[in-house]
């Protein structure tokens, strides 16, 4: 199989959370030829296959699949055909060069399972409790070590890594503010939701400045503000969006007080009629890297890819539900990040200084260059996987 014609085909045709059945379908159909057991509808549209060889380790290796609601801006020739949806993430990658190993490992001498997980629905922290809900350990089998990877902002044919705490933790929360609507030219008369989400924004944004030890990492964002659809008229309600990102369950259980705190006592200083609705939606765990089997892991990628292609990370942000599938069997999880930037592009924005004028995942304008990402990320998780896999006897 051309591994670049299968990726430019999932580019081409993304899908979103949930809906990635054309995707599973594809996966599917290069997965059955090798040799694998393959399953698909896990958990939604998730697709497990296996590899059985006698005795020895259960070796996981996940890539999750969807694609984002966001117009492509990258003008390339294999740009996505869905108005509106787009692999701006890179998920795309993930899918081709974790077929790419399975075509790789098939072929290779190892002793154990081979257990590859197609994840739906990461994006929205939802694919990987969806799968182990529907009983992804106890229908297929249950791994000795949970592997996983995520192509970046990095040079291409560079992997980075970090020990412990890899990904904040984050959760999401939907809030409507219930005011009094009327006309704009008699604002006495209404209770204004806009003027209270205003005064809900900005106040939200002392928590980690002034509640939050400066030794502690926190994030809050307000992402989503719509409230109103004239300029002249105070509307009954405004709605806010907000993410948060914590790395402990202290600082995760102050942020989120903190959180509703504010909303509440906002309301009432404003003569709220109605108390605000607060759903929290979403929540994925914080992602932690084992330190031995990371170390063991990451040995293997210097000895294969060479001392000069690994470096270390700092602590990101970003959030990721792979952690779930390790927590769910306990097992150690080891992920890493790779690079689909072209080389001489990122020093150049190092030298200068420049760094954010980089196309970073979930930006209209990200992509990966194709070589050496696909043939990187596909080297990376067949070497993880043959580290922990026994010998053949």
């Amino acid at each position: 199989m051309d591994l670049a014609d299968f990726y430019r085909d999932l580019h081409e045709h993304p899908e979103l959370s949930g809906q990635e059945h054309r995707t599973a379908e594809r996966i599917a159909q290069a997965l059955v030829p090798l040799g694998y057991e393959v399953t698909t509808g896990v958990g939604g549209t998730g697709v497990v296959a296996l590899l059985r060889r006698g005795d020895g380790p259960t070796v996981m290796l996940r890539a999750d699949m969807d694609a984002l609601p966001i117009e492509e801006k990258t003008g390339l020739p294999y740009a996505s055909k869905v108005p509106g949806v787009a692999h701006a993430c890179g998920h795309d990658m993930h899918v081709a060069c974790l077929v790419g190993a399975a075509e790789k490992l098939k072929d290779d001498d190892w002793s154990g399972t081979v257990m590859l997980v197609f994840q739906p629905a990461e994006e929205t922290a939802k694919g990987a409790r969806a799968m182990v809900e529907d009983g992804l350990f106890e229908r297929f089998a249950k791994p000795d070590i949970v592997f996983g990877q995520h192509v970046g902002a990095l040079p291409a044919g560079v992997i980075g890594y970090r020990t412990g705490p890899v990904m904040a933790g984050a959760d999401s929360l939907q809030v409507v503010l219930h005011g009094r609507g009327g006309h704009g030219a008699r604002p006495e008369t209404t209770v204004d939701p806009v003027l209270m989400a205003a005064n809900v924004v900005t106040r939200l944004q002392g928590i980690v400045a002034r509640e939050i030890p400066a030794s502690e990492t926190a994030v809050v964002t307000v992402g989503r503000l719509q409230a109103g659809v004239t300029d002249n008229t105070i509307p009954d309600t405004a709605e806010l969006g907000i993410s948060m990102r914590t790395y402990t369950k202290h600082t995760h259980d102050v942020v989120r007080a903190a959180i509703e705190r504010i909303i509440r006592a906002e309301a009432a200083a404003s003569g709220a009629p109605k108390d605000p609705r607060l759903d929290w939606t979403m929540s994925s765990p914080v992602l932690v890297n084992d330190p031995e089997p990371t170390t063991r892991t990451v040995s293997a990628f210097t000895r294969e890819l060479g001392a000069d292609k690994v470096m270390t990370l700092p602590l990101l942000t970003v959030s990721e539900d792979v952690g779930v599938f390790g927590d769910a069997a306990g097992v150690p999880t080891v992920f890493w990040f790779w690079g689909g930037l072209e080389f001489g592009v990122v020093i150049e924005a190092l030298q200068h200084g420049r760094l954010e004028a980089l196309p970073s995942n979930h930006s209209p304008e990200f992509a990966p260059v194709l070589e050496p990402t696909l043939t990187t990320g596909v080297e990376a998780l067949r070497t993880a996987a043959l580290t922990w896999l026994d010998p053949a006897s």
